[in-house]
């Protein structure tokens, strides 16, 4: 049984030897459990190999993944959040601004911009979840509004990609007057007879879910998001009912026809621009 003593690394100098394997070089499926290979799962666009569960992407991986980013011309890249309530929780809110843009490395929420997906020139605007979970404050909205009517100006299709908590509770009434700020700006895109393209990704919750994310002329969304306004915990406390299973899980919200589609991430950039070419085409 000597194969289960402890293996003991020589010593140098009345030290042991440090291992030179790098740290982070695998990772677990937080689904099947097995050990995934990080540089198989980032070429991989985010999916475990083994049971081909969906993590999540911020917004640079999703943009690489749909554009040439050296073509993209991102839009309003600069504008930050004011702090309009002077609101302070545990810590003060422009605190936790500068520490989501210090982890993100973004100034905000979404990325918005133009870029051609396939060979159709798209106003695309993605969600990152990792900045203050996605929450749709004054810019958020104020960047879709904007993205609108660039698309509007130029004549193109927009493509959304939301992955959001819902509003931005430090904002308050402003973050929520937001859902009336950006379907006032779609209701004005309509004009242009173009196509607006939503796709849910996980979570996309709370007043994103309840505005322009379940507005599009085509609505999308990648196996097993979670899709709702309030969190099931909530709706179970609230009506004293225990939901049913998959409950506000895309499958679930596809089975009852409140989307359109399921696509798996390795096919959603070929699907989409498939569907631009043929809704832009006439």
């Amino acid at each position: 049984m000597s194969w289960f003593k402890e293996a003991k690394l020589p010593r140098i100098k009345g030290k042991a030897q440090k291992s030179h394997v790098p740290e982070g070089l695998w990772l677990s499926c937080s689904r099947c459990h097995e050990m995934i290979y990080r540089e198989d799962f980032e070429d991989h666009l985010h999916l475990c190999p083994h049971c081909h569960f969906h993590f999540r992407m911020n917004a640079s991986q999703r943009l690489s993944m749909f554009v040439d980013v050296a073509c993209f011309e991102e839009l309003d890249p600069h504008l930050t959040s004011p702090n309009p309530l002077s609101f302070v929780d545990e810590r003060p809110y422009e605190e936790r601004l500068k520490l989501s843009v210090k982890k993100t490395g973004r100034s905000e929420a979404i990325i918005t911009g133009i870029g051609k997906i396939g060979s159709v020139k798209t106003a695309l605007g993605i969600f990152d979840f990792s900045f203050m979970g996605g929450s749709m404050g004054i810019v958020v909205g104020e960047k879709i509004a904007r993205l609108f009517e660039k698309a509007i100006c130029e004549k193109i299709p927009v493509v959304l990609i939301s992955s959001s908590g819902g509003a931005r509770m430090q904002e308050g009434v402003y973050s929520l007057m937001q859902m009336a700020k950006t379907l006032a700006a779609l209701d004005r895109f309509r004009s242009i007879h173009k196509p607006y393209i939503s796709v849910l990704t996980d979570p996309t919750t709370g007043g994103v879910a309840a505005s322009f994310a379940m507005c599009g002329d085509i609505i999308i969304a990648e196996p097993e998001t979670l899709i709702g306004f309030a969190g099931p915990r909530v709706i179970e406390q609230t009506i004293k009912q225990t939901l049913p299973t998959g409950f506000q899980r895309a499958e679930f919200l596809l089975e009852h026809g409140m989307i359109d589609m399921i696509v798996d991430r390795l096919d959603l950039k070929n699907k989409i621009s498939k569907l631009l070419g043929l809704l832009t085409a006439v």
